[in-house]
């Protein structure tokens, strides 16, 4: 499989480390009056840096790939772990309001009763079911946007990218919710019912007993209710925020940016991207969080249930977590990518055809 995706990408408009925008450049062209031509104007472009820079893969081939696997393993795995007890309170908000009425007082509650061990309830499904879903997300993601931007073409793969990151994300997520729905679902039911099991090790026994597989895969609709709108945000977003940022607030080109320069701006767009994520998936997480602790529910009832209003309950914690956790996600990732010396191409230009085409070029 992935010796037919390098070929693909061999000539993907994305595999372009030597190439940067040229929006200056053609602004220029726009502007400038008719008359005798001027002395030339030596083109920017990065073909200096990419002799310099030696990378340790090819874009799009199979070691490509699984470092990217790699790298979303660390990302996820990591910071959904550090954020347990947030996410404990989270949940424990959006299936009994009644007891946990806010952020703060959740936190009191939990302590109170469990003490500061009780924070940390459910690591272990969390750690095993996100690493996997990192595994697939990230990925997954460059496989999908290889072979959509080839199905697309050069020119079109330009004009149609951000519904390119919105088909690859969703792509990607769908097989990764199938990895992390079981720990999911034993997460839930370790963080939400008091006496349940305290471990992964009781939980995942218990479950199975009581309902079989099915207890471990009846959130799977509901997760890609939650996730794949969430991601597809999460990629989108992330992609168009770099490109605007280096367009217009960074002051100067990306080739001319310290790998620590650019990964601030990878973290500020990850945080933008994971603020929006939180809003988008967040009624889908409610729906979730209560299927899993309850038996016997479908997920249309628990939406009835819920009304409109509870769905939104927690929405401030998970504003909070989710957009520091999409930050760091895309911080580690990128770190990743540098500390392998993986391909990093800038956001695509326009095709020297399609610039033709728009009268762009002199």
């Amino acid at each position: 499989m992935f010796s037919s995706v390098a070929h693909l990408a061999r000539a993907n408009p994305f595999n372009a480390p030597h190439l940067q925008l040229v929006h200056d450049g053609l602004a220029d062209l726009r502007s400038s009056p008719p008359g005798p031509p001027g002395p030339p104007r030596r083109p920017r472009n990065l073909a200096a840096a990419a002799v310099e820079e030696q990378y340790s893969c090819d874009y799009g081939s199979g070691r490509f790939f699984i470092l990217c696997g790699l790298g979303g393993i660390i990302s996820c795995g990591t910071t959904h772990t550090a954020l347990v007890p947030l996410d404990l309170v989270k949940c424990r908000m959006q299936v009994d309001p009644q007891k946990y009425k806010g952020i703060f007082n959740g936190f009191s509650v939990t302590l109170k009763e469990d003490g500061v061990r009780g924070l940390a309830k459910g690591w272990a499904p969390t750690f095993i079911g996100y690493s996997l879903q990192g595994l697939c997300k990230f990925g997954f993601y460059e496989v999908f946007k290889v072979l959509y931007s080839n199905m697309l073409g050069e020119e079109n793969t330009y004009l149609w990218r951000t519904s390119l990151y919105l088909a690859a994300s969703a792509s990607a997520e769908f097989f990764a919710d199938i990895a992390l729905a079981p720990m999911e679902a034993a997460k839930v039911r370790i963080q939400t019912q008091p006496g349940y099991a305290n471990t992964l090790r009781d939980a995942a026994p218990k479950m199975y007993k009581e309902e079989g597989l099915k207890a471990f895969y009846k959130g799977v609709a509901p997760l890609w209710m939650r996730q794949i709108p969430y991601t597809m945000m999460k990629f989108a977003c992330f992609e168009r925020t770099v490109e605007a940022l280096y367009k217009f607030v960074v002051p100067k080109p990306r080739s001319e940016c310290s790998k620590p320069e650019q990964l601030v701006v990878t973290f500020v767009a990850g945080y933008i991207a994971g603020v929006f994520c939180a809003i988008v998936s967040h009624p889908a997480d409610s729906v979730v969080s209560v299927l899993n602790k309850e038996k016997g529910s479908s997920a249309s009832q628990v939406l009835k249930r819920l009304g409109f209003k509870g769905v939104w309950k927690g929405l401030f914690a998970r504003i909070i977590m989710i957009g520091t956790l999409t930050a760091l996600q895309w911080f580690i990732y990128d770190s990743v990518k540098v500390y392998f010396r993986l391909p990093r191409p800038p956001p695509p230009e326009m095709p020297e055809s399609l610039k033709k085409k728009l009268g762009l070029t002199q």
